[in-house]
């Protein structure tokens, strides 16, 4: 996922960019409001992050003008503008969420997450049957079921407020059992889509890499996702159907 921050503050923009990089997002900077109006319109970004107060162009003219050119782009504004009117009139805009500096890191991650796990725009073009259509590579890219995301891409799932790095196995069994939600997936057919058809993994090499992943994304006071279905296999989702 591609993120761009536009902020002449390089004692916030700075670590910001490092901190969305370790969390796996690609992410420019630009420090003033023309070029970083150019790159938001031209740079094919999955979200925007704007200051207000910017030199040459503020952020809510960005916004506009993103706005302008029929750009579906989510749009967070950080700035330390907090009045009820400053609000009103970001949103207005064309703004999706406003977060008044200072603010807590994890609390501008949750928000980061939640903007970019929305469902696409769909396109204005027809398909085949004559509706619209969805973008194709977001549904390929990023899953939801129940509370729970994954970003195959970037390779980490989040929950809540929870970032969670998993390894390329994990990112594959969890990407099968998320796009089978409340299905039974027996042993062969888990095996078939993560180690490969005529692949002959240890007899207890599922097992092994479930508690795994398991002890990943189930967290306290949340439901549990992963079902063991004794002697068939799984079933993934937080509404479990006994047998």
């Amino acid at each position: 996922m591609k993120i761009l921050i536009v902020d002449d503050e390089v004692e916030l923009s700075e670590p910001l960019s490092r901190l969305l990089k370790r969390q796996g997002y690609q992410v420019d900077v630009a420090a003033d409001g023309q070029n970083g109006c150019d790159m938001a319109i031209n740079g094919h970004y999955d979200l925007l992050i704007l200051d207000w107060m910017l030199p040459v162009k503020s952020g809510l003219d960005i916004c506009r003008q993103v706005r302008s050119q029929a750009q579906t782009t989510p749009v967070l504004f950080l700035t330390a503008k907090d009045t009820l009117d400053d609000r009103v009139d970001g949103l207005d805009a064309g703004a999706d969420d406003y977060l008044v500096k200072p603010f807590e890191l994890r609390e501008l991650l949750a928000r980061i997450r939640a903007l970019l796990r929305r469902p696409p725009t769909l396109e204005t073009g027809p398909s085949a049957n004559g509706t619209p259509t969805a973008d194709p590579a977001f549904t390929a890219s990023i899953l939801q079921c129940d509370d729970l995301t994954l970003d195959i891409e970037n390779q980490f799932a989040s929950r809540g407020t929870h970032t969670i790095e998993l390894s390329e196995k994990e990112v594959k069994l969890l990407a099968y059992l998320m796009r089978s939600p409340h299905q039974l997936l027996t042993h062969t057919q888990i095996y078939d889509a993560v180690w490969g058809k005529g692949a002959t993994p240890s007899s207890n090499a599922l097992a092994a890499q479930m508690r795994l992943l398991r002890k990943k994304i189930e967290q306290p006071n949340h439901p549990i996702l992963i079902h063991t279905v004794y002697g068939k296999g799984y079933r993934f989702g937080a509404h479990h159907l006994q047998q």
